[in-house]
């Protein structure tokens, strides 16, 4: 996708999401997973994001939606709005979809996708990720990437806030 007014296309409902996924499944296509809150979108993010898409041949971010960010957050966060976060990952090179999920985790978007690669970031364990066991049922696998030392959204927002 070149042409920036396909940018919004990019970003699905879960419904939508089902129906994409199964559309390039029927092509042979080999899709991966990952989520977060992607807030203030720094280097960090597009690494993981990088490695992520490197395990399929289309990958689907799940994005936590503005309600879910503040359970886990507070109630400062999120900075940049679900709609604005949205579209910035829809716009990057690498994201072929963009789903809001309303819940703390995305387990129920991962059960109704069931991607082929999930995809975290992280010090995890596969028993702690979200989702890990139902894709690993369905013959899929897991994927635990290291994260970028030295950028993430809470420091930065700390740093602006000491400026």
């Amino acid at each position: 996708m070149n042409r920036a007014d396909l940018i919004p296309q990019k970003i699905l409902t879960a419904e939508q999401a089902v129906q994409k996924t199964a559309q390039w499944r029927i092509l042979g296509k080999k899709i991966s997973f990952t989520n977060g809150v992607f807030d203030i979108l720094h280097q960090g993010h597009i690494f993981s994001l990088s490695q992520a898409a490197k395990e399929g041949d289309y990958l689907v971010v799940g994005l936590n939606a503005d309600v879910s960010v503040k359970r886990l957050k507070g109630e400062s966060r999120p900075v940049n709005d679900q709609d604005s976060r949205a579209l910035i990952l829809a716009s990057l090179v690498m994201v072929d979809a963009v789903v809001l999920f309303e819940e703390d985790t995305p387990l129920e978007l991962i059960k109704a996708i069931l991607p082929d690669v999930l995809v975290k970031g992280g010090d995890y364990t596969v028993e702690q990720i979200a989702g890990a066991k139902e894709v690993i049922k369905n013959g899929g696998k897991v994927v635990i990437n290291p994260i970028l030392e030295g950028f993430s959204t809470t420091s930065l927002i700390k740093q602006m806030k000491n400026h």
